[in-house]
């Protein structure tokens, strides 16, 4: 069976239209991408764990505040990497400049042998629809899609 994660959309509503809020993995890998590299706060969950619990606790580590509220099914979503995605919407707001990630450690630089730490998430912003669609990951644009077609 596929890894399966599952992740929160948080949206809120300005004088502009709706936001959509965003998250950059931290991490070298990622330092130096924008534009296809931002995701929703997501991870990844174990069998007989609530999707959406885990949704809720993944927010937690990535960003590092709760949000509560009522949520929206997006439904589920095939990533390239053929993980699947439970995916929700949720009202709400925040400062991204009071982000604060949890951290990972991988070996840095590569064959040192040397351990480096990394936040999770090293950066979160607020995004218009049209902005949001160039700067999330491919595997994503597809829960953006079901977002977008919700009533408003």
């Amino acid at each position: 069976m596929p890894d399966r994660s599952a992740g929160l959309l948080l949206f809120r509503r300005a004088e502009g239209g709706l936001e959509l809020f965003l998250v950059h993995p931290g991490g070298p890998f990622w330092a130096n991408k924008d534009d296809g590299a931002w995701s929703i706060p997501k991870g990844l969950y174990e069998d007989g764990e609530d999707a959406l619990a885990a949704a809720r606790r993944e927010f937690v580590e990535e960003v590092g505040t709760p949000v509560d509220g009522d949520v929206i099914a997006l439904g589920e979503f095939r990533l390239p990497s053929g993980k699947r995605l439970s995916a929700w919407a949720i009202e709400g707001d925040l400062d991204p400049a009071t982000v604060a990630s949890n951290t990972f450690e991988m070996e840095w630089p590569p064959r040192s042998g040397k351990r480096a730490q990394f936040p999770e998430v090293d950066r979160a912003a607020w995004f218009e629809p049209d902005a949001a669609r160039r700067k999330l990951t491919k595997g994503q644009l597809p829960l953006l899609a079901a977002f977008l077609r919700l009533p408003r």
